[in-house]
């Protein structure tokens, strides 16, 4: 029991002496708006350094994460139309193909219907002109009927929209109506020069129409890196023109790349924007699906360094004591960018040539 008292007047003591070491500093400030005095006596004015700004060449940049992906216009997953069987193959896994080489043959019961179709109205069509022209023919003889011949119009231009449509569906199944032949399977080919990259094609295998892409065509000699920058750094990417990549397969790589798009639109959960960069890629070391990190840096220009330690921050903003004399200081807003080696780069606030507290600016906390 004795030996807690005597450790109550111990601790009690020491906080006595805290306080009134605090009370004296506090006294010792004079305070002013934003600007703080410190009296020639107080103990702050051997605690307080300061030195002087200056500019150093800085450039500014970042990491972000990023993801390989190939290029839409040089992807194409061939998948059938069609219902129907699989007759031939064309193609091997890593084989080259151009616009129209054949991928795969089908035969489907749907396709024919549609080739049958196409035949209709193209016959249709031709007999609805022939009848138009004996219409107008009658009628220049004076021996024709004006309402017949309109009626011959009506029907002409009603069975040229039915070819027109059933001409189209052939087209976008690149079919040349040409080459048609009823009864005959279906030639799916390859909208895309490339490589097949991917191949399940089998002999005799039955396809639903909604079946998954037998094949995936691709040109990998460039593609597209996927990076997603923050809001708060989308002023760093926007003069850029190069940019630097590094795979996880490969950390020691550096690649080159181009910024291609950056996104109109924000996501708002992650405050990002999709960045969209162009890397060449004709080794083929860049596959879809793998992720790296990409590096983003600003024009080399000049910066304001100041130590770390001189920096403080308040709920909102971070800012600096300004030195304006002997044991002067004020209070400024300054906003920073990246801090390394115990520096912190000041982007505004501060002019070269200024005085601030480098070292021991949080001792003035406490008057403010």
């Amino acid at each position: 029991m004795k030996h807690t008292i005597i450790l109550l007047l111990l601790i009690a003591a020491v906080s006595s002496c805290n306080n009134k070491q605090e009370d004296k500093i506090s006294h010792d400030l004079i305070v002013s708006g934003d600007t703080i005095i410190v009296s020639d006596h107080s103990p702050l004015s051997e605690k307080l350094k300061t030195g002087r700004v200056k500019e150093e060449p800085y450039q500014m940049e970042f990491t972000t994460s990023c993801a390989v992906k190939a290029i839409p216009t040089n992807y194409a997953e061939i998948a059938s139309p069609f219902a129907g069987r699989i007759t031939k193959s064309f193609v091997r896994l890593g084989q080259k193909v151009v616009p129209g080489s054949p991928i795969f043959e089908i035969s489907s019961p749907s396709f024919f219907e549609t080739g049958k179709t196409y035949y209709q109205a193209k016959q249709e069509m031709e007999l609805a002109l022939k009848s138009l022209k004996r219409e107008q023919d009658l009628l220049q003889n004076r021996v024709g009927v004006q309402k017949e011949k309109e009626e011959a119009e009506v029907n002409y231009e009603l069975k040229k929209k039915d070819y027109e449509n059933a001409l189209a569906s052939l087209k976008v199944y690149q079919i040349n109506p040409d080459e048609l032949v009823l009864g005959k399977p279906l030639i799916i080919r390859s909208p895309i020069a490339g490589e097949v990259v991917k191949n399940n094609v089998v002999l005799g295998q039955y396809m639903k129409e909604d079946a998954e892409p037998e094949a995936v065509i691709a040109n990998l000699s460039k593609v597209w890196v996927v990076a997603n920058v923050k809001e708060k750094d989308l002023g760093l990417i926007q003069n850029l023109k190069e940019v630097e990549v590094r795979l996880i397969a490969m950390p020691d790589k550096v690649i080159k790349g181009k910024i291609y798009h950056i996104s109109e639109m924000l996501d708002e959960e992650t405050r990002s924007i999709e960045v969209l960069i162009e890397c060449e890629n004709s080794e083929r070391i860049m596959k879809p699906g793998m992720y790296g990190t990409v590096k983003l840096a600003d024009s080399p220009t000049n910066a304001i360094f100041v130590p770390a330690a001189a920096i403080l921050q308040d709920e909102d903003n971070s800012y600096v004591f300004i030195s304006l004399g002997v044991n002067k200081y004020e209070k400024r807003k300054v906003i920073t960018a990246t801090s390394a080696n115990g520096k912190t780069v000041v982007l505004s606030g501060l002019s070269s040539g200024e005085n601030i507290v480098t070292s021991g600016a949080f001792y003035l906390i406490g008057a403010r």
